[in-house]
């Protein structure tokens, strides 16, 4: 409406007196009639993307509910995705490819803001693990020649991707599965993953805690199970399976 009545006076008076006219020079009101809208738009933007991390933040940690309910699973993996968002953006231009393959879950009885502690450790693992490959310098040292170049993991050619896969494996329980094809793990580091303070990172970069809290969180606090698979050059998989019913 205000641009409008702008234009209105323009329309109707096209030769203003001495004083409007550098008025008019002075603040470049031509550059502010095309770059108002612009910027509106922009701030309306910014405050729906501020609306959605406010509401995946609250859905992420369950401040306002009971700790035990029934969930749905698929919302807090989204919360948690929204989170991390930044991340996903990868880096040297090469953004993570996420692929979601939700099946139809019942709601599971969790302790909502603890798992989704959980799903925010693994993915972050997984974010890490495709970076490897794409970082111009490594995490951890070099990466190895031969893993570089093997099969379609061609370093020029290398689409960092996590999948993200659920479904229902009996009435009693539910499967998550989150894959990745990044840098993966030797046999001998796999064993060791969800020992309290084990990390291949480097010092300051983790604390060796993500993994040994969520198997706690996973086996003990839910009757869960959670394990993990993975080769090295050839990618991770943590496989999360949850009682429907919490029976305790």
């Amino acid at each position: 409406d205000l641009l409008d009545l702008i234009y209105l006076y323009q329309q109707h008076y096209s030769n203003p007196v001495e004083e409007i006219q550098k008025k008019i020079k002075k603040i470049d009101l031509n550059f502010l009639l095309a770059d108002l809208p612009q910027i509106m738009s922009s701030m309306q933007m910014g405050a729906e993307r501020i609306s959605e991390i406010v509401l995946s933040l609250r859905n992420f940690s369950r401040l306002d509910e009971a700790e035990i309910k029934a969930v749905d699973i698929h919302e807090g993996i989204d919360s948690t995705l929204m989170i991390l968002q930044s991340r996903l953006n990868g880096i040297n231009h090469i953004p993570i490819q996420v692929i979601k393959e939700y099946g139809e879950l019942p709601r599971v009885e969790c302790y909502a803001g603890q798992l989704n502690q959980v799903f925010m450790n693994l993915l972050s693992n997984a974010i890490d693990a495709v970076l490897y490959y794409c970082a111009s310098e490594p995490m951890n040292g070099e990466i190895p020649h031969q893993l570089m170049y093997e099969g379609d993991k061609e370093q020029s050619s290398f689409t960092p991707t996590i999948k993200i896969h659920t479904e229902a494996i009996s009435e009693e329980y539910v499967a998550i599965r989150i894959i990745d094809n990044g840098i993966g793990m030797t046999e001998e580091i796999r064993k060791q993953i969800f020992d309290p303070f084990f990390t291949t990172k480097p010092v300051g970069k983790g604390t060796g805690l993500g993994l040994s809290i969520s198997y706690q969180i996973v086996v003990e606090k839910h009757g869960g199970m959670l394990e993990c698979s993975s080769e090295l050059g050839k990618g991770t998989e943590f496989l999360i399976k949850l009682p429907v019913s919490l029976s305790y």
